[in-house]
């Protein structure tokens, strides 16, 4: 078999069994005997070309009409067209001409992107850093519930790291001292279960937290467990560490996580093209300061922009994200509501028909974000991140909510001067809501009102099916020596697996097996295929097991019970113990809030497009003459190195 432009071919002829010159079948195409144009395009071309009068090589003395009657014309159809029009193609056939080269060029391009589209996939794979989910192994916060559809939470730890672990990062953030790096930008993003909703919250970089102990993955030196701002969170080098502290503080189960340095922002600005954001006066976040030693220090993000709307992108994108000084009231909050105000900017930016319709910046956007971000694993590939860019564009505008978490200022004992950031119940609140994935727009739709009782009602009442049996109370019995059951260790204790397996086989579940193979550190989970569910609900309820440990999977044809970190000991569900993980029980807990705490401050990506930040109006205690009094503004039109976008 030979390969031609038209396909692959049998014996040694490449253009045997293909097309002929007018695109029809050629000769072993055609049936015996059929008459076949003499010459075709070629001669036809020979024959325009001898003119009146001259002979080519397919004409006969006769002339071109003295063949047999019902023979074709010599030169074939293209030499009869022309014929037909004075020698020129009528503008049916130039469109039919033009329609079949454009019908070859789009089949080149699909039979090259099978090819080099895997290859190009491949590219962006390889760009992708990434790691595990959790430093400790295990997740810290029970997973989230699925609501009545079967539909799952999603939640994204998003993390700006100040590492300079490149010379782009030292040129955009100042000193490479070699000190740890530090989350100065950590935000939550929360997609709603039936992904009509998404909220974005920020904790301040200077709250207090209790961060675990956690381990560096490249050099395994481990750093203790602390009370501390969390913003150190990501001192051990490891985005896992950052997420035990989320989860360890917040009580939410985290999916994800993205990271990204000071060179990643600046090139993800770039390939996006340009956000617009807006200041209501001149901004300059500059602070100089000379220490003890007699060195001169510019503290601040060194952003300069003059009062207005501009768009910015590159390094003055990540000026506007790293200001603090400069915005509000100085301090994590005022810095907060400009990134909130930047990532909604972008939002619709990107949800616009100029961004997403471009295919060039399209390919600049996945070049630029495949190396921009260190990933968990589960979001390591360009399929696992292009699903979630699908998931985030579902949600509708003004269905998307940015808000920073309440804290309030605390007094430091041990230094009169600082003060520390500290969480209130505000925050558990705002918290809560997100992990019990309550919507915290303005825009969500009222709760469906309750069915009317048909005691009352004069309207027909359709039949309902019978209430879902608990796990913990099957419906109907079920043969225990015919469930098949794996039971693996995923507790971190020794023995455990063997301890449960030997407790349901002596429950008459004859078919219990044990996995001597270790899992990853896990709450308890008990997987099973949907076939056999009620087989799941008869094991649950001789374990003792709550609802929240099933849960439903493709993985294996039978039941998998995983024996976790909230059941090291025993061989029933102790007494108390989170369902599931290290939360309380949710028939225990209180219900979640259902509006959000008034101390939250929230923005809507749709209703804050024409918002602008206020600019710190600390003033100077002595200034010179023709200076601004301000110390992170200036008047008049013409400051100096101010860039004009």
């Amino acid at each position: 078999m030979t390969f031609d432009g038209n396909g692959p071919t049998e014996g040694g002829n490449p253009g045997e069994g293909q097309f002929g010159p007018d695109g029809g079948p050629g000769p072993t195409g055609s049936p015996a005997g059929a008459p076949q144009p003499a010459g075709g395009r070629a001669a036809a071309r020979k024959a325009a070309k001898a003119g009146p009068g001259r002979r080519t090589g397919t004409q006969s003395a006769a002339g071109p009409d003295a063949g047999a009657p019902g023979t074709p014309p010599a030169g074939g159809r293209a030499a009869a067209r022309r014929g037909a029009a004075g020698g020129k193609l009528t503008k049916a056939a130039k469109r039919k001409r033009i329609l079949k080269y454009t019908a070859m060029g789009v089949g080149f391009v699909v039979v090259a992107s099978v090819g080099g589209g895997y290859l190009y996939v491949q590219e962006l794979n390889s760009n992708i850093r990434k790691g595990a989910l959790n430093n400790g192994g295990s997740a810290l916060a029970p997973e989230s519930k699925p609501n009545a559809a079967g539909q799952t939470p999603l939640n994204i730890l998003m993390i700006g790291s100040d590492g300079r672990t490149s010379a782009d990062d030292c040129k955009l953030g100042g000193s490479c001292d070699g000190s740890a790096p530090h989350a100065d930008t950590e935000m939550l993003v929360h997609l709603s279960a039936d992904r009509s909703n998404a909220s974005i919250m920020s904790i301040p970089r200077d709250t207090q937290a209790d961060i675990p102990a956690c381990t560096n993955p490249t050099t395994k030196a481990v750093t203790k467990a602390k009370h501390d701002i969390i913003t150190d969170s990501l001192n051990v080098g490891d985005a896992g560490c950052v997420v035990d502290t989320w989860e360890k503080l917040t009580k939410i189960h985290i999916d994800h996580y993205m990271m990204v340095d000071f060179a990643g922002v600046v090139n993800m600005a770039d390939a996006i093209g340009g956000v617009d954001v807006c200041t209501k006066e001149n901004v300059m976040d500059y602070q100089p300061s000379t220490d003890k030693e007699g060195v001169f220090h510019q503290v601040g993000s060194h952003l300069e922009l003059p009062a207005g709307t501009h768009s910015i992108k590159g390094e003055q994108a990540l000026e506007w994200l790293r200001t603090r000084h400069a915005f509000g009231d100085g301090t994590d909050l005022g810095r907060a509501q400009a990134q909130h105000l930047y990532i909604n900017s972008m939002i619709r930016e990107l949800k616009s028909a100029k961004t997403l319709a471009n295919p060039l910046k399209l390919n600049d956007l996945a070049q630029a974000a495949t190396k921009a971000l260190t990933v968990d694993n589960g979001l390591g590939s360009v399929n696992a991140l292009a699903s979630l860019a699908l998931d985030l564009n579902k949600v509708p505008t003004n269905r998307i909510t940015t808000v920073t978490a309440p804290t309030v200022y605390q007094d430091n004992p041990a230094n009169p001067d600082a003060a520390f950031v500290v969480t209130t119940p505000d925050s558990f609140k705002l918290f809560q809501m997100i992990a019990a994935d309550v919507p915290l727009d303005r825009n969500a739709p009222p709760p469906t009102a309750a069915p009317a009782d048909p005691a009352t009602s004069s309207a027909p009442v359709a039949a309902t099916s019978a209430p879902a049996p608990s796990p913990s109370a099957p419906a109907a019995p079920v043969e225990k020596s015919a469930v098949r059951v794996t039971v693996q260790n995923a507790s971190g204790a020794s023995g455990r697996s063997t301890a449960i397996s030997d407790a349901l086989t002596a429950q008459g579940y004859t078919h219990a097996t044990l996995d001597p193979r270790t899992a990853p550190k896990s709450p308890t989970k008990l997987l099973y295929p949907a076939a056999e569910q009620a087989q799941a609900k008869a094991v649950a309820a001789s374990l003792g097991l709550p609802d929240s440990v099933l849960s439903e999977s493709t993985a294996s044809a039978h039941l998998t019970l995983l024996v976790g970190t909230d059941w090291t000991s025993g061989t029933s569900w102790p007494s108390g113990a989170p369902g599931g993980g290290n939360a309380a029980s949710p028939a225990a807990a209180p219900p979640a809030p259902t509006a959000m705490p008034t101390a939250a401050v929230a923005q809507n990506a749709q209703d804050d497009a024409n918002q602008c930040m206020d600019v710190n109006p600390s003033p100077y205690h002595s200034f010179k003459d023709g200076q601004s009094h301000y110390i992170y503004s200036w008047t008049g039109p013409n400051a100096p190195n101010v860039p004009q976008p």
